[in-house]
């Protein structure tokens, strides 16, 4: 269940992404105002549901919640990533996967860290990362490369990481504005540094 938010949690991001840069979707034409509607709910349900929802799982008991959640998690991300696009998160997903530390790590976690990743990239408000980070630390899902298992050779393997977003066809070139490797590699590692941060400041 939190690997399903985790996934959710980049489809408003990437959505919007798509929108702003004009991107084609993964559905084969240009994001709707329906998908963009859909995918901010997502994210808007995964914030005010998503701690409630792993409590009542948690229990083994079903609420509101969790309904909602749930719906979140299948419907509303599905048609939200497939009619409004995909952009960063999912590519640093992609690219994260050259690493053999990460194999073990659901889809979710690896994607949620990458939508931190495509906060940093565009330089995204405060209060987003904060969200974002808050919620994944509430619920489990790694903000930090150390909770996904890269603990030397940080710089090195990132690099290696962004090379691999930022193959030919990848959906990172959905995101609005230039995208390089060293770009992407910098975004790697300023999240890390922000999560980091704040499980320091959260402790």
């Amino acid at each position: 269940l939190a690997s399903g938010i985790g996934d959710a949690l980049s489809t408003w991001f990437e959505a919007r992404a798509c929108a702003r840069s004009g991107a084609t979707t993964m559905a084969g034409g240009r994001c709707t105002q329906a998908a963009l509607a859909l995918a901010e709910l997502c994210f808007n349900t995964l914030v005010e549901e998503g701690e409630k929802a792993i409590m009542a799982a948690r229990l083994h008991v079903v609420t509101d919640a969790l309904d909602r959640v749930v719906e979140a998690n299948t419907y509303l991300s599905g048609v939200g990533f497939e009619s409004g696009g995909l952009a960063a998160a999912h590519a640093i997903h992609n690219g994260m996967t050259v690493l053999p530390e990460t194999h073990h790590y659901f889809h979710g976690e690896k994607v949620a860290f990458g939508t931190l990743v495509q906060l940093i990239l565009e330089d995204a408000p405060k209060a987003e990362l904060e969200t974002v980070a808050g919620l994944c630390r509430n619920i489990g899902l790694p903000i930090t490369l150390a909770e996904l298992g890269v603990k030397e050779h940080v710089a090195e393997k990132m690099h290696q990481v962004a090379e691999a977003t930022c193959v030919k066809g990848e959906t990172i070139y959905n995101m609005p504005g230039d995208i390089t490797v060293e770009r992407v590699c910098a975004a790697l590692l300023v999240a890390d540094q922000y999560g980091q941060q704040f499980h320091q400041q959260a402790s």
